[in-house]
């Protein structure tokens, strides 16, 4: 979507903001002022009001991720953030608490491979600084996310092939262990059965 304009032009989604309800007192993590509840499209959302800083729950950030309408109402909700800006929020890292919780998040790059790092509460729900979320949301359009799926499958069966291999290795070593023991006690019963030959011999 063009900066400003009312509607995506391939989906037709409308790209409103507008005030929502205050269900419950959440503060920025960054400003520690109140975080404003707003309905993007028809996702809600909380935003600061003075670093624009966007809280998004667990819930709403998944249909994000798979709800192209309500991905083009995040697009047409933030202007980017220039390079050096973006820049200047990455020199100042610090961990920051949960709005819900008041636990510190973890700093995590989003699908790993998104170089867009964003701070995560597992139970409540990810905090996106300035611009996060749009770089997010285009992300996730170009395919990023499903390419980190299918990075992580392969992963997962190749951690597999190499668990399946070493255990087949380990299976082969323990065979031949046992077989060198039983050619070994073979080789101890025929030195014995050749010494009582030569003993009846003499």
């Amino acid at each position: 979507m063009f900066l400003g304009a009312k509607f995506c032009s391939h989906c037709g989604a409308k790209a409103d903001r507008r005030e929502g309800a205050e269900a419950s007192l959440a503060l920025c993590p960054r400003c520690r002022m109140d975080l404003h509840a707003v309905v993007v499209g028809n996702t809600n959302l909380r935003e600061c009001p003075r670093c624009e800083g966007i809280w998004a729950d667990t819930a709403s950030l998944q249909q994000i991720c798979v709800d192209r309408e309500k991905q083009s109402a995040v697009l047409g909700l933030a202007a980017p953030v220039s390079a050096s800006a973006s820049g200047a929020l990455e020199k100042t890292i610090c961990y920051v608490p949960c709005p819900v919780c008041a636990q510190l998040m973890n700093r995590v790059n989003f699908a790993n491979c998104s170089n867009v790092v964003v701070d995560v509460c597992r139970d409540h729900g990810t905090w996106f600084d300035r611009d996060e979320l749009r770089r997010i949301v285009e992300f996730v359009r170009a395919g990023g996310l499903d390419r980190a799926r299918e990075r992580e499958i392969r992963d997962l069966e190749e951690q597999r092939r190499r668990l399946k291999a070493a255990r087949m290795a380990s299976a082969g070593d323990e065979s031949e262990r046992l077989g060198a023991s039983c050619h070994g006690d073979r080789h101890l019963g025929i030195s014995a059965a050749a010494a009582v030959l030569r003993a009846f011999l003499k």
